[in-house]
């Protein structure tokens, strides 16, 4: 079986790139919304007006807010349905049943003839959306080579920036027949019908998926995950594959030892050691944190600025579009450099890079947004256009490389959905907060961003180590914890050293969870 990229098979490509469009499918549904209540057809067939001076617009106010809040409840509940179904069910299960769920709440969005059906569809999709995000990484790390790893997990950035940027297309297509027939209902289903679209591909091609081979020793079907490494290896008819050996040697000696370490440490292990603990904030500190430093303030005043140059109609809607679309080659790039260069210089980079364009942004629009200072305006619009670079190129991909590879094996579904539930709780605040917060103080909320941003980079900075460029199970050393056996030294089929080994490492660990208690 040929190889693509050092460590990388064809096949192997094949599953990461087929996950890859669970977190496209995300990417789109987190910003569809924005088409359809940008037409005035989704008004009159939700039964509100789309005029903010009618008596009526504050029950329209409501709904939108509960459009989103929905949503975002939704994630959140599938986050944490991911972290018992992927463990229960397995990832190959827990992806099918999420992504079925994902296309009934996208299929019945697209389909609603009243607000409450509208609503529960925002539930359902919010749900899947969770899951997906939450499932999709985490499957592909276990999936993935070592040496590789941070390539093809940062496919998820990559290919949420395509849903993402594909969502900001459909909807500056879509304003035009809106303008043209405004009561039109294609205007606003159409956008939230293609939602549906990259799970159409994921779900009818998950057969091709194999168990996840970390989950199959879990479950103490050791054949089976040992036939799995050597296929996703290139090894299958190579019985002395000393690559797919090693690895599986090592995976299957330090999930029996960490699968031991949990049943001693009993209920909740996720915060049950400090070790755990830390990669607990660890993970929801990076994705909660990621969605405040500005992002969010520059999108929305961005369009204010457009409009102050002049900028009318669909133009302010095609330039946010190229906005989203930067991150297209920027999160491919941020693929080519997380292992080459490794996680914590890119993340530090990209916050540096972005705290340094928010200050001057927020210098910039200060000035001249009310003075309509035609100069300084166009320099505002070049920030915000550096910014996206640094967000794409640095931290959108490397965010999910970095909490897919920190658990170990017996939490490490726990853990990517606390890491999901960073990014979906932050954004129930950017979408219901910050809205009403630029409103009263307008540009100055970019103090909140400059001041949070200045603390997120010295966290990274004292408490983030590198990852790259190790397995899985040797990562655990990084934290503290005990690795039975190394990558290199696992070759051995010695039952009486690895119980010899393994013995002497939980007397080690378990005095640890004694003196923790």
């Amino acid at each position: 079986m040929g190889r693509l990229l050092p460590g990388i098979t064809a096949y192997n490509w094949a599953l990461v790139m087929l996950l890859a469009t669970g977190p496209m499918a995300c990417g789109y549904s987190m910003s569809c919304l924005s088409g359809a209540i940008g037409q005035h057809g989704f008004y009159v067939a939700m039964g509100y007006t789309d005029d903010p001076s009618d008596a009526g617009y504050k029950r329209t106010s409501h709904f939108l807010s509960a459009a989103s809040g929905t949503f975002i409840g939704g994630a959140s509940i599938g986050a944490v349905m991911a972290a018992w179904a992927a463990d229960a069910l397995g990832r190959k299960l827990s992806l099918q049943l999420t992504t079925l769920i994902y296309m009934l709440g996208g299929s019945l969005q697209s389909g609603a003839v009243n607000p409450a059906m509208f609503l529960a569809a925002r539930v359902l999709s919010g749900i899947g959306m969770g899951s997906l995000l939450a499932v999709a990484p985490m499957y592909q790390a276990e999936v993935s080579p070592p040496e590789s790893r941070g390539f093809m997990v940062a496919m998820t950035g990559f290919m949420f920036a395509i849903g993402n940027s594909l969502s900001c297309w459909i909807n500056v297509g879509t304003y035009f027949k809106g303008v043209n027939d405004p009561e039109s209902g294609f205007a606003w289903r159409f956008p939230l019908a293609v939602q549906v679209l990259p799970t159409l591909i994921l779900l009818p091609g998950s057969p091709i998926l194999p168990a996840s081979p970390r989950w199959l020793i879990m479950k103490e079907r050791r054949e089976e995950a040992e036939t799995v490494i050597r296929i996703l290896h290139g090894h299958l008819g190579d019985q002395a594959g000393e690559y797919a050996k090693r690895e599986f040697n090592q995976m299957s000696r330090q999930i029996a030892f960490d699968s031991s370490v949990s049943e001693r440490i009993g209920s909740f292990p996720i915060i049950r050691t400090a070790s755990n603990r830390k990669r607990v904030f660890l993970a929801f500190n990076l994705l909660w944190g990621t969605q405040f430093l500005g992002l969010t303030t520059v999108g929305i005043y961005g369009v204010l600025v457009y409009q102050q140059l002049g900028m009318t109609g669909p133009m302010p809607l095609i330039l946010q579009a190229i906005w989203v679309s930067i991150t297209m080659p920027g999160n491919f790039i941020n693929a080519a450099l997380v292992d080459r260069v490794g996680r914590r210089p890119l993340l530090l980079i990209g916050t540096c890079g972005i705290l340094m364009c928010v200050i001057l942004n927020c210098i910039l629009q200060s000035l001249y947004l009310e003075r309509n200072f035609r100069p300084g305006l166009k320099a505002s619009i070049f920030l915000t256009y550096l910014m996206i670079c640094f967000w794409c190129t640095c931290i959108d991909a490397t965010q999910f490389v970095y909490i897919s590879e920190i658990f170990p094996s017996y939490i490490r579904a726990q853990g990517q959905a606390v890491g999901t539930l960073g990014l979906t709780l932050s954004n129930v605040i950017l979408l219901v907060a910050a809205p009403i917060a630029l409103d009263v103080i307008h540009w100055k909320f970019y103090f909140v961003n400059i001041s949070w941003t200045v603390v997120f980079i010295l966290t990274i900075f004292f408490l983030y180590p590198e990852t790259s460029g190790k397995s899985i199970e040797d990562l655990s050393a990084t934290f503290g914890d005990t690795v039975v056996v190394s990558f290199e030294d696992a070759v051995s089929d010695d039952n009486e050293v690895v119980q010899r080994d393994e013995k002497v490492a939980l007397n080690d660990t378990y005095q640890e969870i004694e003196v923790f208690k």
